[in-house]
């Protein structure tokens, strides 16, 4: 068996470490070069450390996190005059919203001015307080576009059959 690293022939038990992500069969010249890994997950042959082997626990993976995935919907163009008008209409102070939405009175300004978009937990509590919506969602468009008249779908049709039978 050769060196991954250097080339060599390996004498004796071979180190498994990893190197740039890459899981190596090294010399034991070679193993300072990376970080011993427990097990190889290649062949799944134990990594001997002193001449005994080593028994690994199996490191449970993790779905990288994706922003996208916890995004509700567009934040309005005007979300900055909408959350201002809203604060005036009430007759509170920047200072007086930042108190009831418990955040610092410099982010309200911030956002107010549209220098900053608010991040989801500050949106929902200003939406909260100022009882006023800051998201775009298809949702809400379809509805408002909708005349209000109800019709009839061939869902509402498939149900009414199976409740007549």
């Amino acid at each position: 068996m050769q060196c991954e690293l250097c080339g060599a022939p390996i004498h004796g038990p071979s180190k498994t470490v990893q190197i740039e992500g890459a899981e190596l069969c090294v010399c034991v010249r070679c193993a300072k070069y990376g970080t011993e890994v427990q097990q190889s997950r290649r062949g799944g042959a134990p990594v001997y450390r002193a001449g005994k082997p080593v028994a690994s626990t199996p490191q449970p993976r993790r779905r990288p996190r994706d922003v996208f995935d916890l995004i509700e919907g567009e934040i309005v163009d005007d979300y900055s005059t909408r959350i201002r008008t809203a604060r005036e209409m009430k007759g509170w102070s920047t200072q007086d919203l930042a108190h009831e939405i418990k955040e610092r009175e410099v982010l309200i300004k911030k956002i107010e001015k549209g220098d900053l978009i608010p991040e989801d937990a500050v949106r929902k509590k200003i939406e909260r307080a100022l009882e006023i919506k800051l998201v775009d969602s298809s949702v809400d468009e379809a509805e408002s576009r909708s005349s209000g008249r109800v019709t009839t779908t061939i869902g509402d049709v498939i149900s009414f059959k199976k409740i007549r039978k």
